[in-house]
């Protein structure tokens, strides 16, 4: 199994996190998957931001919540481009072959209704494969599921699993993202956020499913490299 790439919010190691032009750059350098997150306006309108408060990576401050749309709209990521819609990196992504993970942002902030508007939004995007949807918060998880047992869903977690293949059953779960590989888990496990090239080289030798890194060309570059020593030499 070839361990798949995922830029964390697109490539922060370039451009700014969650920003269009970084999802445009990752796409045009043969990435395999973007992990990316949202949070809902007052009026709720899926936007594409990792903190429920603008004041880390916009010109604005307060609560995503707290903002209408169009009021969110006078708001800048600090290479100029507006908060992203989901509908707006749904349209870009389109019908190119990459992977989505999508994170329900409700560890810390509810959001009602968010799961029924996501799903819909995604069901009626003309992608090319199955996104994937991951969250802290297990009950999220748990009411998308009722709204659609056949998406693709995956815990996110910091800590150690004492059998992770039994939670995974227990709660119809697709496989974990983790901080920390398990490697005696017989699980789907992506490891988040992997940026030291020491900790690429031995999850790609341990092939877990993914890893979610912030420099995603670094981890191409290092994937290549262990696939080539790994081939069999060429016999004359």
């Amino acid at each position: 199994m070839t361990t798949l790439i995922f830029g964390h919010r697109g490539v922060p190691a370039k451009l700014p996190e969650n920003s269009l032009a970084g999802f445009a750059y990752a796409i045009a350098h043969d990435i395999d998957g973007l992990e990316f997150d949202v949070q809902l306006t007052a009026d709720g309108i899926p936007v594409v931001m990792h903190d429920e408060r603008l004041n880390r990576t916009t010109d604005g401050h307060g609560l995503i919540s707290s903002y209408r749309y169009d009021d969110l709209r006078r708001f800048c990521l600090s290479n100029g481009e507006r908060i992203p819609t989901l509908q707006a990196l749904l349209k870009l992504v389109g019908h190119h072959d990459v992977i989505l993970n999508f994170e329900f942002k409700t560890n810390r902030v509810r959001y009602p209704g968010v799961e029924k508007r996501v799903l819909d939004i995604i069901k009626r995007a003309p992608l090319k494969n199955p996104v994937i949807f991951s969250s802290f918060n297990l009950a999220t998880i748990q009411r998308a599921q009722q709204i659609d047992p056949r998406q693709c869903y995956c815990l996110l977690a910091n800590h150690h699993f004492k059998d992770p293949s039994q939670f995974i059953k227990q709660h119809h779960l697709d496989g974990l993202h983790l901080k920390h590989h398990q490697p005696e888990a017989e699980a789907v496990e992506r490891i988040w956020t992997v940026n030291r090239t020491v900790d690429m080289r031995r999850l790609f030798v341990e092939r877990v499913a993914g890893i979610i890194t912030d420099d995603f060309e670094r981890a191409q570059l290092i994937r290549a490299e262990q696939h080539h020593l790994t081939q069999p030499a060429l016999s004359i």
